[in-house]
């Protein structure tokens, strides 16, 4: 199994040091964001440290700049527990005019976010770091290369390694987490949720001081999980968590426990894509809904590896939650983002991979079959003829991604099957 400290980020954050004063470091709790940038600085400041931390954010009130003094880059780890580090970071940056001079990390966002962050712009790096894929954990064995499908190969091959329903299950469970690489599979599996009732009783209230309520909460992150790989409305959760709640809730209520989720990361949404299409059909443009890590989906159920197996309409929603993790992880390998497509014919493809350059691919998701592979393979060439071609590239490749496969291959019509135990970066 692959040394889980060798993340695919980690090179993120030494490209970014190369050119701007400081990088900020953002994800969910536990995915790995101290270790990485412990592995790129030369000097550490724990801000959160029981022993120092009054201490330290008495500092950061009187005199920041000497928590700033040590040699570069400095990580200043849990930065947000004194937010006025952020204008000290950016006064010595301006002033040492000199790139690599601190990272930043946190796994929670500031409660005034947009006030602080502003100034930042062009002296901070933001860099999003996420729980681990596959590739990353040691599952995959990375014999197809996202880059190499961007690069438009024409054969791939590669066996897929966890060609097995049982293994697939348990690693959704598991999720990304660095620690349970470690642990027995069964104890492994308790990691998400102990994560869960964290959120549920601490962190969802600690991220901006705002007490909400445990067991709302709960039939929040339920309804989300029933409602993940979907546009469901903020309404429509709301009607979903009504039929197990007796006190009134409203949308806006929904709505401020959807964003203080999103703050602590334990919710990633997906934006649309917005090609030149063809046709006059109208482009939706509502987000998809998805968790951060598969495991913290199947927490909030209440499920585990063997209640996919007997269930598998949720199994292909939770998978499908899985690959978009691992996607978004290699696509900002790529300099790209991961959008969803959704058209009012009812046209749909579950993630869209652009990058900065210009390139895109086009996947669909799908537990395994045949019948299933065939069916996605055919949506995505219907998608690919309504592209407007004179306005923009043609896809430069399309993907169905699957779980159960014992291979990867390119078909005939030109579209690759790849297992997510064969892809990587």
């Amino acid at each position: 199994m692959n040394n889980y400290k060798n993340r695919i980020v980690d090179k993120l954050i030494e490209r970014k040091l190369k050119g701007i004063g400081a990088v900020l470091i953002e994800g969910p709790k536990l995915c790995g964001k101290t270790t990485s940038a412990e592995h790129a600085s030369k000097s550490v400041l724990y801000m959160a440290n029981p022993d120092e931390m009054a201490q330290n954010i008495r500092i950061s009130q009187l005199k920041p700049s000497l928590l700033l003094e040590g040699e570069t880059p400095r990580l200043l780890d849990e930065w947000q527990v004194a937010p006025s580090l952020w204008d000290a970071v950016r006064f010595e940056v301006d002033h040492r005019n000199k790139v690599g001079q601190f990272i930043l990390t946190g796994s929670a966002v500031p409660a005034d976010r947009e006030a602080i962050f502003h100034s930042g712009t062009g002296r901070i790096a933001w860099l999003k770091m996420r729980t681990m894929s596959l590739f990353e954990s040691g599952e995959s064995n990375g014999s197809v290369s996202l880059e190499d499908l961007f690069s438009q190969k024409s054969e791939i091959f590669g066996r897929n390694n966890i060609n097995d329903i049982e293994e697939i299950a348990y690693l959704a469970c598991r999720g990304g987490w660095p620690t349970t690489l470690e642990l027995e599979r069964n104890i492994a599996l308790d990691h998400a949720y102990n994560y869960l009732q964290a959120i549920e009783n601490v962190d969802i209230s600690r991220v901006d001081n705002v007490r909400r309520d445990v067991q709302r909460t709960k039939k929040l992150l339920k309804s989300y999980a029933r409602s993940q790989g979907s546009q469901a409305a903020n309404e429509a959760i709301r009607q979903d968590m009504l039929a197990n709640d007796s006190d009134k809730l409203d949308t806006d209520t929904v709505v401020s426990y959807i964003n203080a989720l999103k703050k602590i990361f334990v919710i990633e949404d997906m934006e649309a894509w917005n090609p030149n299409i063809r046709s006059k059909t109208a482009v939706r443009t509502s987000d998809t809904r998805y968790f951060s890590d598969p495991s913290i989906a199947v927490a909030s159920l209440g499920l585990g590896p063997s209640d996919l197996i007997s269930d598998l309409k949720t199994f292909g929603f939770i998978f499908e939650t899985m690959c978009v993790r691992d996607l978004r992880v290699y696509a900002d390998s790529l300099n790209g983002q991961v959008y969803h497509y959704r058209d009012k014919s009812g046209l749909e493809c579950d993630a869209v991979i652009h990058l900065r350059d210009g390139r895109y691919g086009l996947a669909e998701i799908k537990l395994g079959g045949e019948d299933a592979i065939e069916y996605a393979a055919q949506t995505l060439k219907t998608l690919a003829k309504r592209i407007d071609t004179e306005k923009m590239n043609t896809p430069s490749f399309m993907m169905v991604m699957v779980g159960k496969s014992g291979y990867a291959y390119r078909r005939e019509d030109g579209v690759y099957v790849v297992p997510i135990g064969c892809l990587k970066d």
